[in-house]
C-alpha cells in the first residue's frame, strides 16, 4: 500500500469518529449557567444555539435565546428565575418556543406558555403551533370586504372594522380602551368568530373585570383569555402577543374568523426594552432597542384575510395603546399608527363632558373598513360624518357665546343632537339595522327639534316602535345590507306619525 492511500484511509477514519463524536455530543449537548439576574441567564459551552430558541433549565423552566456573543448566549428566563444558580446545568432543545392549541383552549384562562393560571397545568391538545411564524403571503391574502360589527354605532358607522384589520385602539389611561375591546368581544356572540384577549402586564383586578364581564355577557365559551399580569416575568410579557397570535392562526387554519385583542402593547414594548437594557443591546430613540418596530410590524403583520383558495379564515386584531398626556407622537405610538391600518382616537375632554365612549372622530380614521361597510349603513353614515365634522369645525364659536347665523346655528343644533345620540352605555349593542335606523332619524331632521334631554328616549322608543311594528324593514336590512326608496318612504312614514305624537 502507497503513502497516499494509507493517508486517504487515515483521513476517511478520523472523519468518521469526528463525525461520530459530534452527533453524540449534539443530541444531548449541554452547557452552563455563568451569571443569572433579573430574568436573565448567561449560558456558556452552547455554540450551536439559535437566535429565539428555547433552552431547557432545571426546576422545568425554559429561557430564549435573544442574544447570542461569541463566547456566550443571553436568554430570558420564562418563568421563576430565582429558583436558578450558577452552574446550573442548560440543555439545547433544537426547538423554537411552540405551545399547545385546540378548540380545548376555548373558555379557558391561561398564562403565555398555555398553562392554567390557577393551578398552572398543561391543557392537553392534539396540536402545538410556534410563537413565531411568517406572515402569510401576499398571493395568499384577499382584501378586506365583510364587516365585523363592534355594536357600537359611533364605530360602526364612522370607523367601520373589516375582517382582516388591524385597528389600533389608542388613548390616555382610564378612557375605555378596554371597555371597546371587550364590548367588540361580546358583540360577536352568535356571529361565529373565535376571540382571543391577549393582556400585557395588567393589573391582576383588571383581568377579573374583563373575564368577570365575558362570563356575564356569556362570552367566554368562544374566547381564549392569555394573561401575563403585572407580576410577570419580563419574558412572559414578551412573548404573550406571540402565543396568542399562535392560538388565533391554529383557529385560522380551521377556516374561522378570529379576533384578538392586544392590551396592551406600551407595556409589551416596555418589557422588551427592559429585556433589551438588561442584554446590553444598544438603546435608541426614547431607550427602546432599534429592533423595537420590527417586533412589532412582524407580529401584527400576521393578522388579515386569507383568501379562499388558501383555506380562508382571517385575523383582525385590535393592538391597545396607552399615550402620556395624549401625546401620539411619541415613538411607540407613532410607529403602531405607521403598522396599523387606522385608529381608534380616545379624548380625555371627551370623557370628562361625559360623552362615552369618548372617541374623537376627528382624530380617528380606518383606512379600509369602509369597504367592508354594509351599504344602508355607508349611506347613512356619509350624511352623518359630514354634518359631525360641520358641527366640529363651529363648535368653538359656542365657548365664547357669540352670535352666530341661523344657518350655522342649525349646524350646531344638529350635531349637539347627533352627538347625544352617538353616546352608547357599556355593554349595550345595537345590531347594523337598528344603526341605519337611530342614524337616518339625525339625517332626516327628527332629533334637532327635540330638546336634548328628550332625544335618547326618542331614539329608544322609536326603534322599539319600527322592531314591533315593522319588523320586515329591519329584516329587509338585515339580510340585503340595502335601504332602497321604498324602506325610506316607509321609515319618513312611520317617524313622520310618531313625531307627532310625541309633540302632543
Amino acid at each position: 500500500m502507497d503513502s497516499k492511500e494509507t493517508i486517504s484511509k487515515i483521513f476517511n477514519i478520523l472523519y468518521r469518529v469526528a463525525d461520530t463524536k459530534s452527533k453524540l455530543f449534539s443530541a444531548q449537548e449541554e452547557g452552563y449557567i455563568s451569571n443569572v439576574g433579573d430574568g436573565i441567564i448567561e449560558v456558556k459551552e452552547l455554540p450551536n444555539v439559535g437566535y429565539f430558541e428555547l433552552l431547557e433549565l432545571p426546576n422545568n423552566l425554559f429561557a430564549l435565546a435573544l442574544n447570542i456573543k461569541q463566547e456566550s448566549v443571553q436568554a430570558i428566563v420564562l418563568g421563576e428565575y430565582t429558583l436558578l444558580n450558577v452552574n446550573d446545568r442548560v440543555r439545547y432543545t433544537n426547538k423554537s418556543v411552540s405551545i399547545p392549541v385546540g378548540y380545548e383552549l376555548l373558555g379557558k384562562v391561561v398564562d403565555p406558555l398555555i398553562l392554567t393560571l390557577d393551578e398552572q397545568q398543561p391543557i392537553a391538545t392534539k396540536e402545538r403551533y410556534p410563537i413565531e411564524e411568517e406572515a402569510i403571503s401576499m398571493m395568499q391574502r384577499d382584501f378586506v370586504k365583510e364587516p365585523l360589527y363592534t355594536g357600537i354605532k359611533i364605530i360602526d358607522a364612522m370607523i367601520p372594522i373589516g375582517k382582516g384589520q388591524r385597528e389600533l385602539i389608542i388613548s390616555d389611561s382610564s378612557l375605555g380602551k378596554t371597555s371597546i375591546a371587550v364590548d367588540t368581544i361580546i358583540n360577536q356572540k352568535g356571529k361565529d368568530v373565535i376571540c382571543i384577549y391577549v393582556s400585557i402586564g395588567q393589573k391582576k383586578t383588571q383581568i377579573a373585570r374583563v373575564i368577570d364581564d365575558l362570563k356575564r355577557s356569556d362570552a367566554l365559551s368562544y374566547t381564549v383569555v392569555i394573561a401575563a399580569s403585572a407580576d410577570a416575568s419580563a419574558g412572559m410579557k414578551f412573548i404573550s402577543p406571540y402565543s396568542g397570535c399562535a392560538v388565533a392562526e391554529y383557529f385560522r387554519d380551521q377556516g374561522k374568523d378570529v379576533l384578538i385583542v392586544y392590551d396592551d402593547l406600551t407595556k409589551h414594548a416596555d418589557a422588551y426594552r427592559s429585556i433589551s437594557l438588561l442584554l446590553e443591546i444598544p438603546p435608541g430613540r426614547e431607550a427602546y432597542p432599534g429592533d423595537i418596530f420590527f417586533i412589532h410590524s412582524r407580529l401584527l403583520e400576521r393578522a388579515g384575510k386569507r383568501d379562499n383558495k388558501y383555506r380562508g379564515g382571517s385575523i383582525t386584531a385590535l393592538p391597545i395603546i396607552e399615550t402620556q398626556a395624549g401625546r401620539i407622537s411619541d415613538y411607540i405610538p407613532t410607529n403602531l399608527i405607521s403598522i396599523t391600518d387606522g385608529q381608534i382616537y380616545l379624548e380625555r375632554e371627551l370623557f370628562n363632558k361625559g360623552f362615552l365612549p369618548a372617541i374623537d372622530i376627528g382624530r380617528s380614521v380606518s383606512r379600509i373598513g369602509s369597504k367592508a361597510q354594509a351599504a344602508a349603513l355607508k349611506k347613512m353614515a356619509v350624511k352623518t360624518k359630514l354634518d359631525y365634522s360641520q358641527f366640529l369645525e363651529v363648535e368653538i364659536f359656542t365657548k365664547f357665546g357669540a352670535k352666530v347665523e341661523p344657518e350655522t346655528q342649525k349646524l350646531i343644533d344638529k350635531g349637539r343632537a347627533l352627538r347625544i345620540a352617538l353616546k352608547q352605555k357599556r355593554l349595550e349593542h345595537i345590531g347594523m339595522p337598528e344603526q341605519v335606523v337611530i342614524f337616518f332619524l339625525s339625517n332626516e331632521g327628527y332629533l334637532q327639534v327635540l330638546p336634548l334631554i328628550e332625544i335618547e328616549a326618542f331614539i329608544k322608543k322609536f326603534t322599539l316602535l319600527i322592531k314591533k311594528e315593522e319588523p320586515e324593514i329591519i329584516h329587509s336590512i338585515d339580510v340585503t345590507k340595502e335601504i332602497n326608496q321604498e324602506l325610506l318612504e316607509r321609515l319618513r312614514a312611520a317617524a313622520e306619525k310618531f313625531s307627532k305624537a310625541w309633540h302632543q
